[in-house]
């Protein structure tokens, strides 16, 4: 299968540093940032710095330090915005959207971190 990236979406101008945004976090394979539409009281938006259009993509695709990158900067992020799992939190949803179906706006693998309220049930039911 072969994926097809945009180097020209938001996300991509964002890691050339064309569009500024709220920087949470920075590795050397992911970069993490507020959302300028939060839906939540924490919503931040974690991306690899790799040019992956969706999770699938990545995870066939990236390389192992990649994806060991990307998964512990969201894990950073979680404990750093106070939204982890543990004993101590209350939790986080974490999104990630993948292609038409999946409503997908952005075509740059993004997981959105949401949290900080209850958060309500993940699906409604199809209309």
């Amino acid at each position: 299968m072969a994926y097809i990236y945009d180097d020209q979406n938001i996300f991509a101008k964002i890691l050339r540093g064309e569009i500024p945004n709220d920087t949470v976090l920075e590795t050397e394979h992911s970069l993490a940032f507020r959302d300028i539409a939060p839906q939540a009281p924490v919503h931040v938006l974690v991306i690899p710095r790799g040019a992956y259009t969706c999770y699938d993509h990545f995870a066939l695709e990236a390389s192992d330090a990649e994806i060991v990158d990307f998964t512990r900067a969201v894990g950073r992020v979680c404990e750093m915005m106070g939204v982890q799992a543990d004993a101590a939190g209350d939790g986080c949803r974490l999104i990630a959207n993948g292609g038409r179906h999946g409503v997908q706006e952005v075509p740059h693998l993004h997981v959105h971190v949401l949290g900080g309220r209850g958060l309500g049930r993940m699906l409604a039911p199809a209309e």
